[in-house]
Order: structure tokens, then sequence, then C-alpha cells
């Protein structure tokens, strides 16, 4: 590779490496073409970005972004998976491709942020429910203590009520 086309991969690197919400390592030794092609496929229909690269132009990017963390899951071949969008999708959706394609593909860890994730948390992070679930599943936790709210200040309401049509079925009797 050209000294310039070098520079030019750094510099794309290090846009990425700052645009991305997560970033993901994976041991990619042992996969083929088309599956290689599959996985950037079905990565790329959810905005995430896969790219093989020299670790010694990661290193260039990583020190260039100013997220020199990342060197500590950076090691042997390696693969990175660059989540834009929601961290727990980008997970999720290496993680269901290595499942149902018996891939070869290993996942080495992640930096989400500052912080270095582990293999064991990226798939953590691969199994959490979606925003939309969770956003739901809030909204129904801070409705029930209301709704609790409104049952026990109605309560002598509905027994009031309840004491008056007994009455009024008696008197009619």
């Amino acid at each position: 590779m050209q000294r310039e086309e070098k520079t030019k991969v750094v510099s794309e690197l290090a846009d990425a490496l700052s645009r991305s919400a997560i970033i993901i390592s994976t041991n990619y030794q042992g996969m083929r073409g088309k599956q290689m092609t599959e996985l950037r496929h079905t990565l790329a229909n959810a905005n995430i970005e896969y790219r093989v690269v020299k670790n010694t132009l990661v290193y260039s990017a990583a020190d260039d972004a100013g997220m020199m963390r990342l060197m500590q899951i950076i090691e042997g071949p390696v693969g990175l998976a660059f989540g834009y969008d929601e961290i727990a999708n980008t997970a999720r959706i290496l993680n269901q491709y290595i499942k149902s394609a018996s891939s070869p593909l290993r996942i080495r860890g992640g930096l989400l942020g500052d912080r270095v994730l582990a293999p064991e948390e990226v798939v953590g992070l691969a199994n959490l429910p979606s925003m939309d679930i969770l956003v739901s599943s809030l909204i129904g936790q801070l409705q029930t203590p209301v709704a609790r709210l409104h049952n026990v200040l109605a309560a002598p309401m509905r027994g009031l009520i309840y004491v008056l049509q007994n009455m009024a079925q008696q008197a009619k009797q």
C-alpha cells in the first residue's frame, strides 16, 4: 500500500472511530470470502460498518481520534464493526449473524466510549431488549403507581355507591 493510501485509510478509520457509538473487535480468521461478503451486507443493512484493517493503521487512527483504549482489544488479524446508532443493536446483529451462520467469527471485545468491554459484555449487550421494549416497560412501570393511587382514592366512592345502590334496591322491595 502506498503512503498516500495509508494516510487516506488512517483518516477514514479515525473518522469512523470518532463517529461510532460502539466499536466491536472480531477475529475473522477461518471465514471464507462468501461469508465475509454476507456479513458485510447484513451489517450494512443495519447501518453498521465492518472493516478488516492492519493493526498498525488502527493504532495510528486510534491515536489520531484520541481513542488509545482501543489498543486493548486489537491483537492479531482484526475486523472492526463500527456501530453508529443503537449500541445494543450493533452487538445484537453481529451476535445473531455469528449464531445463525455458524460463522468462525469471534468477538474479541468492544469499546463503548472510554470503556473497554470483554467479549462476554458485548454478548450481554446483544441480549438486552430493544430500545422500544425498554421504553414501553419504563412507561408501564411509571403508570403503575398512578393507577394504584387512583384505585385507592376511588375505593371509598365505589363503596358508597355500592351501599346506596343496595339501600335503593331494599327500598323498592
